[in-house]
């Protein structure tokens, strides 16, 4: 009911977060120094400390698994949260600023704010009582915070735009790759950064897993996120879905061709941010639909007809997030995952992530590093201590 995701997605959410936690929560006693070998009749050694006061400005997209995977590692490392949740869905965060206050944590330690980006978010990333930053959220976004940030030295970790491909060669299992496709796409109406948005699929066998991600669409039934058998819910507002139309009838017009889907349902559900599951093929590399972070439920298919042209176009998009390779060929997988510029490639499966992996993307998918024994680095500095023995 926060964002009009389904309730199974919303169960997901929860279920993740308390995962994220519960491994957090193992690394509260395992922040280490380090004795260091020096010259002379010395002691030398370093300290991990906390960070201080930690800003985590969140998106409406998962409004609490990605609150948690933010600040779980803040609150292990030692430090306090300030937590701003987006202005469209600030409920999650508040009732969760409620559960963890009745679990016992002490006051002031987690604090929430809400109100709008501009004003809080700004507010925030600007302060010089503000020791780190941390923002999911959009390129344009990430580029404001970080210049606030600048004016103080403040470190920041941002995760911000993806445009994810899934390139599946002719030996992937297709009937397995359909349904991931699916899945990476259409699953929380399309509005994640991660979406595997782009297929760049071999020609020879490209019709054939078109046919069977239309024959998965089906299956995926759109509808109010509380309702039995819903697999789309709503988007997150009508504006945001209005825009995310807008770029799919700008790459049809430039020469992508509608697959299925493309519109809004009518009926009971006309009233309603709603939008279908939507494929498009036949989608250059100079079509916004390739180029374009539409953060919706359209799938845009390109075909290919040799490695090196596959590996171009993966990489030709200013994102590098996550991005799926499909194959039985061990050399090519391991030459792709090494070769493609993204900070995250799944191999036969996607979307895949674990508390304990890092999410990190690279050009303007953003900088740090989310989740893993690498996120606890950003919470935490360096103090070296020197003791001269005498």
């Amino acid at each position: 009911q926060n964002n009009g995701k389904t309730f199974r997605e919303a169960l997901g959410e929860i279920r993740y977060g308390a995962w994220t936690l519960e491994y957090f929560a193992g690394w509260a006693d395992k922040v280490e120094g380090q004795t260091i070998p020096v010259p002379g009749n010395r002691f030398n050694y370093t300290l991990r400390q906390p960070l201080g006061v930690t800003a985590h400005i969140i998106p409406w997209n998962f409004p609490l698994q990605l609150a948690i995977r933010s600040f779980a590692p803040a609150l292990a490392s030692g430090c306090t949260v300030i937590a701003k949740p987006a202005s469209l869905t600030p409920l999650s965060l508040l009732e969760w600023a409620r559960v963890i206050e009745d679990c016992g944590l002490p006051s002031g330690v987690f604090q929430v704010i809400t109100g709008p980006g501009g004003e809080i978010g700004d507010a925030l990333a600007g302060s010089s009582g503000v020791d780190g930053i941390v923002l999911t959220g959009g390129v344009s976004t990430g580029k404001v915070v970080m210049k606030k940030a600048a004016e103080n030295l403040t470190p920041v970790t941002l995760e911000l735009g993806g445009k994810g491909c899934n390139v599946v060669f002719p030996d992937a299992n297709l009937k397995f790759c359909a349904k991931a496709v699916c899945f990476g796409i259409f699953m929380n109406a399309g509005q994640m950064c991660w979406a595997g948005s782009r297929l760049i699929v071999h020609e020879e066998v490209a019709e054939e897993l078109t046919s069977m991600i239309v024959e998965e669409v089906a299956k995926w039934k759109v509808g109010p996120g509380l309702s039995e058998g819903v697999r789309i819910g709503s988007m997150v507002s009508m504006a945001h879905r209005q825009s995310v139309l807008d770029l799919l009838e700008k790459g049809l017009n430039e020469g992508g061709e509608l697959v299925c889907g493309g519109g809004c349902p009518d009926g009971e559900l006309e009233n309603g941010a709603f939008m279908e599951a939507t494929i498009v093929k036949g989608v250059g590399i100079d079509n916004t639909l390739f180029k374009e972070e539409l953060f919706g439920p359209v799938l845009a298919i390109s075909t290919f007809t040799e490695d090196k042209e596959a590996l171009a176009m993966a990489n030709n998009t200013e994102f590098g997030l996550l991005n799926g390779i499909w194959t039985q060929k061990l050399s090519r997988a391991h030459k792709f995952a090494r070769d493609i510029n993204s900070g995250m490639i799944s191999i036969n499966e996607y979307p895949i992530t674990f508390p304990q992996t890092a999410f990190t993307g690279w050009k303007s998918s953003g900088i740090g590093v989310e989740q893993s024994a690498e996120a606890m680095k950003f919470y935490t500095r360096v103090k070296n201590v020197n003791v001269n023995l005498g």
